[in-house]
């Protein structure tokens, strides 16, 4: 199969992937997918200004990209044989409107795909959710902090709302929480037994298999208690892993 002959939507339209601000993709073995080769595709603009932000120089959705999806796209097709997946990360990679359109060219060349998100577009997330087959999402602090964390008001709200539609999909999911010691502390408010230099460690796995989580059900939760379930549930697909650094409360989230 050649380039050309992958389905793709015309550049003239706005959900094109021929529209995505990419900021720059790396080839490698690691956290991205570990155990696995992957091209990594960074793409550019995020919505908030996390204090634990890695990446500060992707958040201005302003900056044009440096690479076109054609180029790449061309990349992904005379490597497939060496890779194992293809991850978009950012940034924020469910900002821009092209990343369905991506995802679907990279399937269809037969490569599994991966998403790194923060949850901050759940009806953007939704729409894409499907095509991940993997999905890394960054919970970043209970959600009293996350305010202090991001900078945007609602952010808590949208990312645990991404939370709830990850683990009701049964995709295989790891959620990472890189706390910053200045926003998060230990407090009265830490789960019992929650490990003292660090958050949660995945992966965990618990004896069988708990009844689905429906959208009604899981919105009535709180933080805390998805906290809790994201660290125990087994999938159908896989296994929720919790990867936690720094300081961590779960139940400073209730």
């Amino acid at each position: 199969m050649t380039p050309t002959s992958l389905h793709a939507i015309p550049p003239d339209v706005m959900w094109s992937a021929d529209t995505l601000k990419i900021a720059r993709w790396t080839t490698a073995e690691g956290d991205d997918w570990p155990g696995r080769t992957v091209l990594t595709i960074l793409l550019q603009g995020c919505p908030w200004s996390c204090t634990s932000c890695q990446t500060p120089e992707l958040r201005d959705p302003l900056v044009p990209g440096t690479v076109t999806w054609q180029h790449l796209r061309d990349v992904i097709s005379r490597s497939r044989s060496g890779l194992d997946g293809v991850v978009f990360s950012g940034g924020e990679p469910t900002r821009q409107d092209g990343l369905a359109d991506a995802m679907e060219q990279v399937r269809a060349l037969g490569l599994p795909v991966g998403l790194h998100t923060s949850g901050s577009y759940p009806q953007h997330f939704a729409a894409v959710l499907s095509l991940a087959d993997r999905v890394v999402l960054e919970i970043k602090a209970p959600a009293t902090l996350y305010r202090a964390i991001t900078g945007v008001g609602a952010s808590a709200h949208k990312a645990f709302a991404s939370l709830r539609l990850a683990l009701d999909s049964g995709v295989d999911l790891q959620v990472r929480t890189l706390a910053d010691r200045a926003v998060v502390t230990r407090g009265p408010g830490r789960a019992a037994g929650e490990p003292q230099g660090h958050g949660c460690q995945g992966p965990r796995r618990r004896g069988g298999r708990p009844p689905r989580l429906s959208a009604r059900r899981t919105a009535r939760r709180s933080p805390a208690t998805l906290f809790r379930r994201a660290r125990r549930r087994p999938h159908a697909r896989g296994l929720v892993e919790w990867v936690g650094s720094g300081l961590f409360s779960p139940g400073a989230a209730r």
